[in-house]
């Protein structure tokens, strides 16, 4: 089975990274580009083939490393 995980800032943090996307983007032309939220993607391949025990599995790392649940959130995608 795989997950993909989608990690993002948490609203009200800023992100700065996002806000010079989206200011480079005003640069080149495209206007019409509002806020911006940048992220990162992890994709994982797992040897689980309940979907349950694979997404519960998923959780659990995210809690533990790809996401500082601080600050950020995540979704995960299973296929």
């Amino acid at each position: 089975m795989k997950a993909r995980v989608f990690v993002t800032l948490k609203n009200g943090v800023l992100d700065p990274q996002g806000k010079a996307i989206g200011h480079a983007l005003n640069g080149l032309g495209f206007g019409s580009v509002g806020e911006v939220r940048q992220g990162k993607v992890i994709d994982l391949e797992l040897a689980e083939t309940d979907a349950a025990k694979a997404r519960a599995a998923v959780k659990e790392m995210c809690d533990k490393l790809p996401a500082n649940t601080v600050i950020e959130k995540y979704e995960i995608e299973l296929k």
